[in-house]
């Protein structure tokens, strides 16, 4: 296992210089993604949302199209299966395949979070099977870190991994995993020593989620669409080489990965490949709402999509600061907590101002109009998620404040405590 978990900032660049250049390397993409990659279709409606497996494998398939092709993994180390090249080439393909199907479902959390996180602290094992096998287009993973009784608190999680042998048992529950339904693998995190404070006595658990006594349900949301799911641990049996990072030293391995879900939800991580909404979580347009009303040349209405056009270069701008500040040590990597920040910020204002120019057209609903003006209604149901996932925009205004602008931290009265002796309930 490795022996620190340093905060690492991004794609690192190899030893030697890419024998390609950045445009040779632009051009050979341009080129083969016409050859081998579908187009999309720019005025195709998203459908409304509701189940996805179809979509699920159609990701697979186009992701081992892109290892085929030898684009798959850019930033990710040659050992692991990846190109092993810097952050331009990634842009530079991201950029190129802007008109085409892109497996993008897998930029998160597969790649930009779970990777990503396997890539700092996992074992050599660890990396080179699973980080690979993502490559290739071979496995999906995901996070199982929240509870149903947990909220934001998650170092006071109450789902238990005890030592069995050589291995581990696992009992509890956990919720929100985003798409576990279609995945291989999830990042666990459990208690393995109740006698220690609540941020020192968890582990980090890579398991497999066909794994008897896992049981996982999808959960059913207002706007159709069954993304979430609930897990439950019933004496879910692991082997010591599961465990990621060292035991009892989870919470180290969760601040790793929730600095890349950060990053990732901000769009500033160098492990994703593609661009736009997933297909199964369609977002409305305030621009096609405009003309699909036909309100496009309206004053008010002109104004907002102004304000929009404000915030997206804006957004971009960020993005990029804030990246190469992190990677090159200007930034410490909580700042990705800007990112994740604004992304809400922008996230929720886009749904607002489509509703706005929707107006009575804008449904909700199964029976809403399929059309623009009919996403307009359903993303809007949606509207709070961009403030919750990935961590609240509350977590992000005190991480801001505490560790990048040194302003004191809250009250936190359970502080250093053994988590047996910390009260919990009404009693």
């Amino acid at each position: 296992m490795t022996d620190s978990i340093a905060a690492t900032t991004g794609a690192t660049a190899p030893a030697e210089s890419p024998a390609e250049s950045v445009d040779a390397f632009r051009a050979r993409a341009r080129a083969w993604l016409a050859e081998n990659m579908p187009r999309r279709d720019p005025d195709a409606i998203p459908p409304l949302p509701g189940d996805d497996d179809h979509l699920w494998l159609r990701a697979r398939e186009l992701q081992q199209k892109l290892y085929a092709g030898g684009f798959a993994g850019i930033c990710f180390p040659k050992e692991y299966g990846g190109l092993g090249l810097p952050r331009a080439y990634q842009e530079a393909f991201t950029e190129e395949s802007a008109g085409y199907e892109m497996p993008v479902m897998l930029n998160v959390p597969t790649f930009s979070i779970c990777c990503a996180t396997l890539l700092d602290v996992g074992t050599e094992e660890q990396k080179r099977q699973h980080i690979s096998a993502a490559i290739r287009g071979e496995e999906v993973l995901v996070q199982f870190l929240s509870e149903p009784g947990g909220g934001s608190d998650l170092a006071g999680l109450l789902t238990r991994a005890e030592r069995d042998g050589d291995g581990w048992v696992i009992n509890g529950a956990k919720t929100w995993s985003t798409w576990a339904y279609a995945a291989d693998y999830g990042l666990c995190l459990a208690r393995t020593d109740p006698s220690k404070p609540k941020h020192d006595g968890l582990t980090m658990f890579l398991v497999p989620t066909n794994a008897p006594g896992l049981t996982i349900n999808r959960i059913r949301m207002v706007d159709g669409s069954t993304e979430f799911c609930e897990e439950f641990f019933d004496n879910v049996r692991v082997d010591a080489s599961a465990v990621v990072g060292h035991v009892d030293g989870g919470w180290a391995v969760a601040t790793q990965q929730l600095f890349h879900e950060r990053n990732a939800v901000g769009g500033g991580s160098p492990y994703v490949s593609g661009r736009g909404a997933t297909p199964n979580r369609p977002k409305a347009n305030p621009f096609a709402v405009a003309q699909a009303t036909g309100r496009s040349a309206e004053p008010e209405v002109r104004t907002m999509l102004g304000d929009m056009l404000t915030l997206a270069a804006v957004r971009k701008q960020l993005q990029a600061r804030v990246a190469k500040g992190v990677a090159g040590g200007h930034l410490p990597p909580p700042a990705a907590s800007l990112l994740r920040l604004f992304h809400a910020e922008y996230s929720m204002a886009e749904d607002d101002i489509a509703l706005r120019i929707a107006g009575s057209f804008g449904g909700f609903g199964p029976d809403a109009d399929p059309g623009h003006t009919g996403m307009a209604g359903v993303s809007f149901l949606g509207r709070q998620g961009a403030g919750l996932g990935g961590g609240s925009t509350e977590m992000s205004r005190n991480i801001i404040s505490e560790r990048l602008l040194g302003m004191p931290r809250e009250l936190a009265p359970d502080r250093g405590v053994p988590f047996n002796q910390i009260k919990r309930g009404s009693r």
